[in-house]
C-alpha cells in the first residue's frame, strides 16, 4: 500500500510530475476548523496531548485539501516538557518553561518521558488508521540545537543569544544537553515510526543563528547522531532534516548527517537549492508570505520553484510555516497550481 504515497517515492530518490505537496503547519490557525477545535482542547499543550482532537486538527488540511503528506500535530517543545520543564504556552508571549542551568543538565534523566508521550503516540496510530492509505504520514521533532536554545532561555529570543552564550562558557555542559536531547528525540522518532509513520522530519528552526564551527558542533552532529541512531534500529526509516537559515552551510548538510532529504527555507537561492538536488530529494521553498498576499505574486513564486526543481526529486513545500494570515482560499490556488504542473 506504501507504494502509493508519493512522498515516500520522492524520499527514495524517484522524480514524481507533479510533485508531491504538503505545508508546514498545515494544521493551524489560519484555518476556521482548526481554531474550533482548539476552543474545545483547553491549553495549547492539551491539545497537543489529547490523541482524538489531535488527531482531528491534523486530518483537518487533508479533508480540505487532498495533502500528500499529512504531518503529525504537535510541538517540538513536548520533549522538555516530558522533561518536567514547567512547559507553558502565554497567548502573545509564546512558549516559556524554566530555565536550565549546569546544575539542572547533570540531573536530567529520561525515565518517564516514554509515558509522558504515549498520547502523542496514541496520535499517530489513530492517524495511521484513519487517514487515506495514499496520503505519507509525517512524524517529527525538534533538533537538539533549537530545542536547547528554548530550555536555556527558558523562551525564544531574536538571535538565541542565551544558548549560544551558555555554549561558549559551559561546553561540556551544552555538549551533554545536546547529547541527551539527540538521544530522548531519537527514540521519540523510532517510537512514531513503529506506531505507524511513514517518514519523520527534524526541525532546526534556529540553525540559522549559527557560525560555520557552531553549525558544525550543534545542527550538525547531534542530528548526525539522531540519524544514525533511527536508521540503526529501523534501517529502512526516511528522514527529513530542516535546518532554517543555513544558508551556504547546507552544501554538505545531507552527507554529513545522512538525511534522506533537506527542507529549505526560502532565503535559499533556487539556483543553489537546484544544486543541493543534485544530490538527492530537497523541500520547499516558498516564501509563505506569498501565500498571505496571494494573487500574481502567489503565483508566480510557485512557478519559480516548480521550473527550478520540478525536474529533479521534489516535496513542494513552504519554506516554513503557514502564517495565520494566510487565506485558506488562497491554499487552495497553490495546491491547484502545484497540480497542474507538467
Amino acid at each position: 500500500m506504501s507504494q502509493n504515497r508519493k512522498v515516500l517515492d520522492v524520499l527514495d530518490g524517484k522524480t514524481v510530475t507533479p510533485p508531491p505537496i504538503w505545508l508546514m503547519r498545515q494544521a493551524g490557525r489560519y484555518l476556521p476548523e482548526y481554531r474550533e477545535t482548539r476552543q474545545q482542547a483547553g491549553s495549547f499543550l492539551d491539545l497537543c496531548y489529547n490523541p482524538e482532537l489531535a488527531a482531528e486538527v491534523t486530518l483537518q488540511p487533508i479533508r480540505r485539501y487532498g495533502f500528500d503528506a499529512a504531518i503529525l500535530f504537535s510541538d517540538i517543545l513536548v520533549i522538555p516538557d516530558a522533561l518536567h520543564r514547567n512547559v507553558r504556552f502565554t497567548e502573545g508571549h509564546g512558549p516559556q518553561m524554566d530555565p536550565i542551568d549546569e546544575d539542572g543538565i547533570s540531573k536530567l534523566n529520561a525515565d518517564n518521558v516514554d509515558r509522558h508521550l504515549q498520547p502523542v503516540i496514541e496520535t499517530v496510530r489513530r492517524l495511521r488508521r484513519d487517514l487515506p492509505v495514499e496520503t505519507t504520514l509525517l512524524g517529527f521533532c525538534g533538533a537538539p540545537w533549537t530545542v536547547a536554545t528554548y530550555m536555556i532561555a527558558g523562551h525564544g529570543t531574536p538571535d538565541q543569544a542565551p544558548a549560544r552564550l551558555f555554549a561558549y562558557r559551559h561546553p561540556e555542559a551544552f555538549g551533554r544537553l545536546l547529547d541527551f536531547l539527540a538521544d530522548v528525540s531519537a527514540d521519540y522518532l523510532v517510537a512514531q515510526i513503529d506506531a505507524g509513520a511513514d517518514a519523520v522530519q527534524i526541525f532546526d528552526s534556529w540553525a540559522g543563528v549559527l557560525g560555520e564551527t557552531e553549525f558544525e558542533k550543534f545542527a550538525i552532529a547531534p542530528v548526525r547522531r539522531m540519524i544514525q541512531s533511527v536508521k540503526h534500529r529501523r534501517p529502512s526509516a526516511k528522514v527529513i532534516a530542516f535546518a532554517k537559515g543555513a544558508g551556504i552551510l547546507l552544501k554538505n548538510y545531507r552527507q554529513a548527517t545522512g538525511a534522506d532529504a533537506i527542507g529549505l527555507d526560502w532565503s535559499v537561492p533556487l539556483s543553489f537549492a537546484a544544486e543541493l538536488q543534485k544530490d538527492g530529494p530537497v523541500q520547499g521553498n516558498l516564501d509563505p508570505m506569498r501565500v498571505v498576499a496571494g494573487g500574481s505574486a502567489l503565483s508566480e513564486g510557485i512557478d519559480a520553484v516548480l521550473h527550478a526543481l520540478g525536474q529533479g526529486p521534489l516535496i513542494f513545500n513552504l519554506g516554513h510555516g503557514i502564517t495565520p494570515q494566510a487565506d485558506p482560499n488562497h491554499v487552495t490556488d497553490l495546491v491547484n497550481q502545484v497540480r497542474r504542473f507538467g
